[in-house]
């Protein structure tokens, strides 16, 4: 067995439902998506691939998705009840049968739509409550979401890659990833690092340069 598998690897998740793919994987992706986009939208759509599509419904994935943009972890109870919680907050939803192509069987898009923006995130459960992230906004990356990360986008410039590593060096972290993603003049930026990043550091970084987006998952 290989020395760096974690207990939770080998076990799998403590959650709620009946698979780890369908439900606790398909919770943290739509996590995931809350935490990109923000809370409280006023709609989200789920568009389900492959064995999502097939079995959402048995195997409470509708829910587990639901709860995850609600903000349940998937120990939570609460998704039991997600239908509920989400009428309660006025919250639209649907979900919606799509083929996305050649990817995993367990994937999702989910659209967040908000009074002044939407979030577009694709997102795969790879077993074990395990997630793969294949698409921020259109943009293709690839994201497993097990490290203290920085989600950026800005129009490009000179020197912003220079500029973040140099904070971060100063800040005395190490760098586990970076991503970078062209599109057009726009460019997003995924930083990965080895350790959850102080306040005073992370406001340096953000409010060094213009972004069009700038978010710190932890």
């Amino acid at each position: 067995m290989a020395s760096n598998l974690s207990v939770f690897d080998i076990v799998g998740p403590i959650m709620v439902g009946p698979s780890s793919s369908h439900t606790a994987g398909a919770n943290r992706i739509a996590g995931f998506a809350r935490k990109i986009g923000g809370k409280d939208p006023l709609r989200v759509d789920f568009f389900l691939h492959g064995s999502f599509e097939k079995t959402y419904k048995g195997h409470g994935t509708d829910k587990a998705l639901l709860g995850g943009v609600l903000g349940f972890s998937p120990e939570d109870e609460r998704i039991k009840e997600a239908f509920r919680y989400a009428d309660e907050k006025n919250l639209e939803y649907s979900f919606i049968p799509m083929d996305l192509g050649d990817v995993h069987p367990n994937t999702v898009k989910i659209v967040l739509t908000y009074k002044d923006h939407r979030t577009s995130i694709i997102g795969c459960s790879i077993g074990g409550g395990n997630i793969k992230i294949i698409s921020i906004n259109g943009n293709e990356v690839e994201y497993y979401g097990k490290n203290p990360t920085i989600v950026m986008s800005y129009y490009e410039q000179k020197g912003m890659i220079a500029f973040i590593s140099n904070v971060l060096f100063d800040g005395g972290y190490n760098i586990h990833t970076m991503q970078t993603i062209n599109k057009g003049e726009k460019i997003m930026l995924i930083v990965e690092l080895d350790e959850k990043i102080d306040q005073k550091t992370l406001k340096t970084m953000q409010e060094g340069k213009d972004y069009l987006f700038f978010k710190y998952l932890d």
